[in-house]
This record gives structure tokens, C-alpha cells and sequence, in this order.
């Protein structure tokens, strides 16, 4: 056959070449540190893994069960992990360099804010943070940002977790409610909207009530602390919770390690993004976690991966 006729025939046969199946290729794997079983970055990290895959179905976020904040960081730094859900006060001292070298990670999404408080019994007596001195309180997991809130809004009052209270320290965050229902605890701290703790305290048979610092008391803090901000709690976040509730606390973020791929944390970003309204309805913890958000409340602009900051700038949140 001539040349010319391979040549026709080739051009005859393209229509139908055109129409064959591509080879997908392998999903991308992406780990995500949370924390323990029972507290909400697990249950939040899970909601985002499938947000994403929804989105972009080539990219896998593997959720990984850590001891919290504290944790991730170093995996972060080492390698081990891609993506970590790291708390507000956490990341600050971190990336401030506070009590170790200033960390190299970078933010991919802005993920809730966080107002800290404790949660009592309904039939408790204490009402303010003065009458929990020399109590038995529930601080949360050991590697847990809520345990670094604690520590700076307590200082914050001139008080010491472990001197002014009895801190108990826990394995796991789900334990938590179970030892303040049966009276192991005199209150359990914790902070944000749906975390799971205040859900199952508040939504216990005898129910609960929140203590927060009064007005003074936040004044107290914020001068001391100023990376801290003012944050409310809504009317109506837990159950038996009929007003708003003002205290203090700051944003968690979901940071990467240093050397992620642009275009992973770009894939990543625009799926997180793209899927905001879907993660919201499945979880309504997760309602803050949106790009504007990303783009205002990240603590230094110069902070956001190079991955992020490009799509934030292509939607025009930058």
C-alpha cells in the first residue's frame, strides 16, 4: 500500500480513535492529620475528604487519626504528612517560633473559629471560672490545640491549668462528656460550634450549661494576649443554649508541608471551595470554612501556599 493510502486511511480511522476510553490516571493520595477519636477535627477532617473527592475525584484526602495539633506540626515538618488540622493557638506559636524554631508550613484553607469555655452539668453550682479553682476539670486531649487555648486564656486571668485546677489530661477528647455526666469532672473545656463534647454534654439527659469569662475577664485577656480575638458563640450552637454567648479563642487552619505541590494545594483549595455549600449542609461545624475566609483570616497573607494564593487570586478573594 502507498504511502499516500496509509495516509487516508489513517485520517478515516481517527473519528473512531477519538472516541476510545482514556487510561485514567492513579488518584493523587493526600494525607490529613486530625486528632483523636471523639473531638471534631476527626469528624471535620472526614467531612472534607469526601468534599474533595466529590470535586475532583483524581485527588484521595486519606484522613489520619493523630493526637491533635501538637502532632501534626512536626509530621507536617517531617514529611509525613501532607495536609494537618492544626488549632488557632497552635499555629501561632508555630509559625511564631514560641518555645521552638519558627516552623516552615504554609495555609490552605481557614477551617472555623474557635470560642473556648467550659461546660458544666445543669445541676452544677459553679458558675464562673473562679468557682472551677481546685476543681477537677477535663482540659481535653493531650495533644490538642483546645489544651493550648486553655493555657493562654487562663493566663490571661492570672491562673495556671495545672496549679489552680486539678487537670485531667485525656487519651481520647470522646471521653471526655462520659466523665462529667457521672461526676469524674466538675466541667469540661472545649470550644467552636458542634464540637462534639458540648454536643453530648449539652445533649445529656440532665443537660449543661456553658461558663465563659465575663466581659472584664475578656478585656483581661485580650490585653495580655493580643493574637486572641473576640468570638461569639451563636444562640442556639448546642442544645438548652438559648443566648449567644461572648468569650475569646481564634481561627484553626488547615497548614501544609513544606514541599506540597502547587497544583495539589490548588486542586485542593478549588474542590474545598467549590464543594463549600455540600460541606456546610453534612456539616454545619464546618460552615465557616470558606475561601473569603481563607483569603481574611489567614495570619499573614504571606502565609498561604503558593498553590492557594494563586486560586484565591483567580476568584478574586485576594
Amino acid at each position: 500500500m502507498s504511502t499516500p493510502d496509509l495516509m487516508r486511511r489513517a485520517v478515516c480511522w481517527l473519528p473512531l480513535l477519538a472516541g476510545l476510553p482514556v487510561r485514567a490516571q492513579a488518584p493523587i493520595a493526600v494525607s490529613l492529620g486530625t486528632a483523636t477519636p471523639g473531638g471534631g477535627f476527626p469528624v471535620y477532617g472526614d467531612a472534607v475528604a469526601r468534599t474533595v473527592h466529590r470535586i475532583d475525584a483524581g485527588l484521595q484526602v486519606q484522613t489520619r487519626h493523630t493526637k491533635g495539633s501538637t502532632e501534626n506540626i512536626p509530621l507536617l515538618e517531617a514529611g509525613q504528612l501532607d495536609l494537618g488540622l492544626v488549632q488557632g493557638e497552635a499555629v501561632h506559636e508555630a509559625l511564631a517560633g514560641i518555645g521552638r524554631a519558627p516552623a516552615q508550613l504554609s495555609v490552605v484553607a481557614a477551617m472555623y473559629s474557635t470560642a473556648g469555655m467550659f461546660v458544666v452539668r445543669a445541676d452544677s453550682p459553679y458558675r464562673s471560672i473562679s468557682d472551677l479553682q481546685g476543681q477537677r476539670i477535663a482540659f481535653g486531649a493531650k495533644g490538642s490545640g483546645l489544651v493550648i487555648l486553655a493555657r493562654y486564656v487562663l493566663d490571661g486571668l492570672g491562673l495556671d491549668a495545672d496549679k489552680d485546677f486539678q487537670a485531667v489530661y485525656l487519651d481520647r477528647a470522646g471521653d471526655g462528656p462520659a466523665m462529667l455526666a457521672d461526676g469524674r469532672v466538675a466541667a469540661l473545656w472545649g470550644g467552636g460550634s458542634q464540637w462534639p463534647g458540648f454536643v453530648a454534654a449539652m445533649g445529656s439527659p440532665g443537660g449543661g450549661r456553658f461558663i465563659v469569662p465575663s466581659e472584664q475577664e475578656i478585656e483581661r485577656i485580650l490585653a495580655r494576649h493580643a493574637f486572641l480575638k473576640r468570638q461569639t458563640l451563636a444562640a442556639g450552637s448546642y442544645p438548652g443554649q438559648a443566648q449567644a454567648l461572648e468569650s475569646v479563642g481564634s481561627w484553626s487552619f488547615i497548614l501544609a508541608r513544606p514541599t506540597l505541590d502547587a497544583e495539589i494545594a490548588y486542586r485542593f483549595t478549588r474542590a474545598l471551595h467549590l464543594g463549600e455549600q455540600a460541606l456546610a449542609r453534612e456539616l454545619p461545624q464546618a460552615s465557616e470554612t470558606r475561601a473569603v475566609n481563607t483569603a481574611r483570616h489567614v495570619p499573614q497573607p504571606a502565609l498561604l501556599h503558593p498553590g492557594t494564593r494563586r486560586y484565591l487570586q483567580e476568584i478574586g478573594a485576594l
